[in-house]
């Protein structure tokens, strides 16, 4: 580890990792660093993406894929199951991955293309001079360093706190974080071919449980509930009354716990010297809490800004603005749109969402886009047309510029 860097990474999750190596083969000089002693644990996630995302930035290695799922099985409060395929599905609905080493395989590519890597070292400090990011304080076993960097890239998680040391804003508020619980079990019984997804404000307010086939008689059982609506029990609490009703006889081999940010864009994701990314940014979308194409996805294009500013020898605010601009033209709307959908469904009642799942009862998934779904849930449901009517209208400006 040296005493300076063109770029810091802070984080060597999905998106840290990323970025990391997108600068780096552009030939900046780049450190990453991971304050955990292993990348990948804890895993902290349901681990399931898109195939067609994932491709665009990895080659798909059977080494970190438990299961290749066709599809997904959504059950409302009274158990009236609706079944999409997998282009439909949503995006963490494809591949089921082994994050520890899929986490891992993402740190060696970027250590491939040339950035250093440092495990067990922690960001604990931001270096400012004159109102500009210019590197950073670390711990690492027990000594601190001061690192200098023309830019640092902050992909430090939910509870990102480089972001607030350099001014911006990531506070969330109970109704903006799910809390989430998740056991690897085995002997559930499901059919591997399918990711589960139960809804149900009894079962789990303002969320849902999830059941992702991990190959075997394995799955990834957990659930997340909004903060605000949790009360007195805690996600495990309600994960537990699950899985003692539904799948009695199943084992736990492991479990993890963690937040997902919900709420949708924050104001900024940069300043002077510094660009946020992944969950520190707040880019998971707000229905599902996924977030690892989103973290790619801005990985990448922080690691391409992160190049053309130090070329450019400006890494002020104004020419950081790039990759405001570009992350949110490309996942920005959605991330919106799915906010704008949570705020939605989380009033419903459960009888409201047995009326919606019986509507769609029947329905043919199979090759229908989100276009068509939304004609018939709007169709089945007059009110929708009326609430999600903004939805509605970018929906359509979407699929017109796609085709384009």
């Amino acid at each position: 580890m040296k005493s300076e860097y063109d770029v810091v990474v802070i984080g060597a999750g999905p998106a840290g990792s990323i970025a990391a190596k997108t600068a780096a083969q552009k030939g900046l000089d780049v450190l990453l660093i991971e304050k955990r002693q292993e990348i990948g644990d804890p895993v902290r996630c349901a681990e399931g993406v898109s195939k067609v995302w994932l491709r665009k930035h990895i080659e798909p290695d059977m080494r970190w894929i438990c299961a290749d799922v066709k599809g997904s099985r959504i059950f409302s409060p009274d158990g009236t199951m609706i079944e999409m395929a997998e282009e439909i599905a949503g995006g963490e609905v494809g591949y089921v991955l082994e994050r520890k080493v899929f986490d891992r395989t993402l740190a060696y590519e970027s250590a491939k293309a040339g950035a250093e890597v440092m495990v067990k070292t922690r960001a604990i400090d931001l270096i400012m001079e004159k109102g500009f990011v210019k590197g950073v304080k670390v711990m690492h076993l027990g000594e601190t360093y001061d690192i200098s960097s023309k830019i640092v890239i902050a992909a430090d998680g939910v509870e990102s706190k480089v972001g607030r040391w350099a001014g911006i804003d990531t506070s969330i508020r109970p109704a903006d974080i799910e809390t989430c619980a998740q056991y690897l079990m085995s002997g559930t019984g499901i059919d591997q071919n399918y990711c589960y997804f139960y809804l149900g404000n009894e079962i789990c307010p303002g969320g849902y449980v999830w059941i992702f086939p991990k190959g075997g008689d394995l799955a990834n059982v957990g659930i997340g509930i909004l903060g605000s609506k949790s009360g007195e029990k805690h996600a495990v609490d309600y994960l537990n009354e699950f899985i003692e009703k539904n799948y009695p006889h199943a084992r736990i081999l492991e479990m993890d716990v963690g937040g997902v940010p919900v709420c949708g864009s924050i104001e900024r994701t940069i300043t002077n010297g510094l660009m946020l990314v992944g969950d520190a940014a707040r880019q998971s979308d707000p229905i599902t809490g996924g977030g690892i194409i989103n973290a790619m996805e801005a990985g990448k294009i922080a690691g391409e800004v992160a190049y053309n500013a130090i070329s450019r020898g400006d890494v002020s605010i104004n020419a950081l603005q790039e990759y405001e601009k570009r992350w949110r033209e490309k996942i920005g709307l959605e991330i919106d749109n799915s906010l704008m959908v949570k705020d939605i469904f989380i009033k419903f009642t459960d009888q409201e969402i047995n009326s919606l799942a019986r509507s769609l009862e029947g329905v043919n998934f199979s090759s229908m886009s989100l276009l068509d779904l939304l004609y018939a849930l709007f169709k089945a449901n007059k009110k929708l047309l009326w609430d999600l009517r903004v939805l509605f209208k970018n929906v359509i400006k979407y699929d017109l510029n796609f085709e384009r």
